[in-house]
C-alpha cells in the first residue's frame, strides 16, 4: 500500500473557508482504479495557523502516481480554489508519501 499526505498550514480564520473548498470540490478518487480511502485530518492550532493534512490510501504508489497523471486529478485539483481569491495558506501545501511496510486492524473494525 501507498499512503500519500498533504500538509496544509491553514491562516487563522480561514478554517471554515479551507473544510468548505474541500466539502463542497468533487473529488473524482471514487472512479481511480487502486484508490482505497480519503481523510481530511485537522491537527493543532498554531498561533498564526491550524494544520491540516488530507490523506489518500492507494494500493500501491503505482496507483497514486496514476491518479496524478489523469484527467480526474486535473479536473478535481482545477476546482479545488478559494473563490474570495484571497490565499487560506501559509506558504505552499507540503507533500509527503509512504509505502506502507506493517499495518494492523482490528478485524471487527468498520
Amino acid at each position: 500500500m501507498f499512503i500519500a499526505m498533504n500538509r496544509f498550514q491553514v491562516k487563522k480564520g480561514a478554517e471554515t473557508a479551507f473544510e468548505t473548498v474541500w466539502a463542497t470540490r468533487e473529488s473524482y478518487l471514487g472512479s481511480m482504479p487502486g484508490f482505497v480511502e480519503f481523510h481530511l485530518l485537522k491537527g493543532p492550532e498554531a498561533e498564526d495557523h491550524t494544520l491540516y493534512s488530507s490523506h489518500t490510501t492507494w494500493v500501491d504508489k503505482a496507483a497514486f502516481e496514476a491518479w496524478t497523471r489523469s484527467e480526474e486529478f486535473r479536473r478535481a485539483h482545477a476546482r479545488a480554489d478559494n473563490k474570495t481569491g484571497e490565499s487560506l495558506y501559509l506558504g505552499h501545501p507540503k507533500f509527503e508519501g509512504f509505502e506502507v511496510i506493517q499495518s494492523e486492524r482490528k478485524a471487527a473494525a468498520a
